[in-house]
């Protein structure tokens, strides 16, 4: 039989354990576990942690649809806050009208 090296020997001794070929093969399979596999823990903790922010991410887009189809809602139940809407975002008039717009100068230099 051959002879083990020194430093096996002292690993050996210190750690008897080592010597065991079940508890060899355990330490395998969960350094294969936690590590290796593709359905590692390791990826799904990360899986777990992209699926929240996209659950957040849901709820998010869901309230502001809602806020949305109110405002909408909103908007073609008056004909004044129709009127409204179209004047302030898209700077519509009536005929007989001139509409002047006022930019704040104070914030244009404040941004340089």
């Amino acid at each position: 039989m051959m002879k083990k090296p020194e430093f096996i020997q002292v690993l050996l001794r210190k750690y008897p354990l080592l010597a065991n070929r079940y508890f060899l093969a355990f330490i395998t399979f969960l350094i294969w576990v936690v590590f290796i596999d593709t359905s590692s823990l390791v990826s799904q903790y990360s899986g777990n942690r992209k699926l929240f922010e996209l659950k957040r991410e849901k709820r998010y887009y869901q309230q502001e649809i809602r806020k949305t189809k109110s405002e909408l809602n909103d908007l073609f139940s008056d004909e004044h806050s129709l009127e409204k809407f179209a004047r302030e975002h898209y700077f519509m008039k009536k005929d007989s009208e001139d509409v002047w717009i006022v930019m704040d100068t104070s914030a244009l230099s404040s941004t340089r």
